[in-house]
């Protein structure tokens, strides 16, 4: 289909929050940034200049938490003391005349696959839940901590990050606020699930195959994977996995990325610092003629009509307001998502079997993990070889596409939201997909390690948010933050589900 054919109406444009502009305003160009007040930047405002205090923040979170996280089970573990010593810390700084960071006072929750002082990892499993607390922050988390952010406690994964919904025998079902019947997926479900809940204004997530853009998409929320090795991992993280954020803003993601990138000796991966400001760069940096191409699937990907024209008329957008060159270029992909399962599950499966929780206490995996262990695991020698072909194959491809373009535009994921307890789907507009589900455009920039972020693009007629995916070269994140930004300043987007 032309990419030029105009967005269909959707909810997004009949039924709108009070700050989010009719569609005969867009034109003007509203800032949805005028009204940030919750945001984590604007919090951090308040209490570096002593306009509230960090505990009066924190305290506030915990109260809503109380309130509102039951409907939601997005936290599964809150440290309210540990909360309320590490914003008293704060405001000692600010007494004190010292700048407490530019994550000042900020409450955020932690995704429970991830280390967390004080707080146990359980990774969504029976295996671990109850574990000893950890007695160190990942890197991670020890860059957002030092920066002023008050960790809350952890919120829901799905079990090991192997499920496309965040529903465990560990921690129970996590709901999307926009649709309590509905998933925020996984498996930085309940990263999603807290922030567009209005609980915190940000929470990490990690993606090793589109667990953060994924759940921002399901969600109507801001989710980068950044380039690989831009933030550092913890020993023994997956080499597709990457962490992140998600947040309401863009400016948000970029104030996180300025803190949590650089490089850390623990992981080898990591990048050399960026030399450069991404909360500055996303209103400054010139984008104009760079080279865009739009692919509504790939050239292998079922996705529902609906889906595919909201994405289609928010790159549309994009590329006239960005002054971008849309190219001809229409990408074929080599479809992997069958591939970065079966890897995933070699790696999972040797690590339960060496814990020596594998076979003998696989009835106490959650349904899906362990279907996908029972399908996927134990491949022969050759069988990960010709993965592992398909994967180079896949690389010299994407390494061919941006060689002709510099952006590539598609929807996020194939379908809105579903069933909070799944199953999945296993049929995309009439035709079968119960080997991608609806998350097959993601892993690409995984296992090709690209920069790529998901930003809302509207609302299906149900009134459930859609994502367009923006993935860019490797090593240009600021490119990505700066195009979703021109999409925010042009197309805003309620910050919270509706009711939150």
């Amino acid at each position: 289909m032309d990419w030029r054919k105009p967005r269909l109406a959707s909810s997004h444009d009949r039924t709108r929050q009070t700050r989010v502009p009719n569609r005969s305003s867009m034109s003007q160009k509203p800032d949805p940034t005028a009204d940030d007040a919750g945001t984590a930047t604007s919090i951090a405002a308040a209490v570096r200049s002593g306009l509230v205090s960090a505990r009066a923040v924190t305290d506030a979170a915990l109260d809503r938490i109380r309130r509102v996280n039951p409907r939601l089970n997005a936290f599964v573990v809150v440290d309210e003391e540990g909360a309320r010593r590490a914003a008293e810390a704060v405001d000692a700084a600010v007494r004190a005349g010292r700048d407490p960071g530019a994550l000042a006072g900020v409450p955020f929750g932690v995704k429970d696959g991830e280390s967390l002082k004080g707080s146990p990892t359980s990774y969504g499993s029976l295996f671990y839940k109850g574990a000893p607390p950890a007695t160190v922050d990942s890197p991670h988390v020890a860059r957002l901590r030092a920066a002023g952010a008050v960790p809350l406690g952890k919120v829901a994964a799905s079990e090991f990050g192997c499920d496309g919904v965040t529903d465990t025998r560990a921690w129970g079902t996590t709901r999307n606020p926009w649709n309590l019947a509905r998933t925020p997926s996984g498996s930085s479900g309940g990263s999603a699930a807290a922030v567009s809940g209005g609980l915190v204004p940000f929470c990490t997530a990690s993606d090793g195959g589109g667990s953060i853009r994924c759940p921002a998409a399901f969600c109507g929320l801001v989710g980068l994977k950044p380039s690989h090795g831009r933030v550092p991992r913890e020993s023994g993280a997956s080499t597709e996995a990457c962490y992140g954020a998600l947040t309401t803003t863009v400016a948000e993601t970029a104030r996180y990325l300025d803190i949590a990138a650089g490089p850390d000796d623990r992981d080898r991966m990591s990048l050399p610092a960026f030399g450069g400001k991404y909360e500055e760069l996303i209103e400054t940096l010139s984008v104009a003629g760079l080279r865009a191409a739009w692919s509504p699937d790939l050239g292998f990907h079922p996705i529902d009509p609906e889906v595919k024209d909201i994405a289609q008329g928010a790159a549309h957008d994009l590329v006239s307001r960005a002054g971008l060159e849309m190219t001809d270029v229409r990408p074929v992909l080599t479809n992997v998502y069958v591939d970065w399962l079966v890897l995933a599950a070699d790696g999972l499966l040797a690590r339960l079997e060496a814990g020596g929780f594998w076979p003998s206490r696989r009835d106490d995996i959650s349904t899906r993990p362990r279907e996908f262990l029972d399908r996927y695991g134990h491949a022969t020698p050759q069988t990960l070889q010709a993965l592992r072909e398909r994967s180079a194959q896949l690389e010299r491809e994407v390494a061919a596409l941006f060689a002709q373009v510099d952006v590539l535009l598609c929807p996020t994921a194939a379908t809105v939201a579903y069933d909070a307890c799944g199953p999945l789907p296993d049929t995309i507009a009439g035709r079968y997909a119960g080997h991608t589900n609806a998350e097959g455009f993601t892993p690409f920039a995984n296992i090709c390690w690209n920069p790529s972020i998901s930003v809302p693009a509207g609302l299906n007629s149900e009134g459930l948010p859609v994502g367009l995916l923006i993935t860019v070269r490797r090593h240009r994140d600021d490119i990505a933050l700066r195009l979703a930004r021109i999409l925010e300043q042009n197309r805003p987007w309620p910050r919270l589900a509706p009711g939150y």
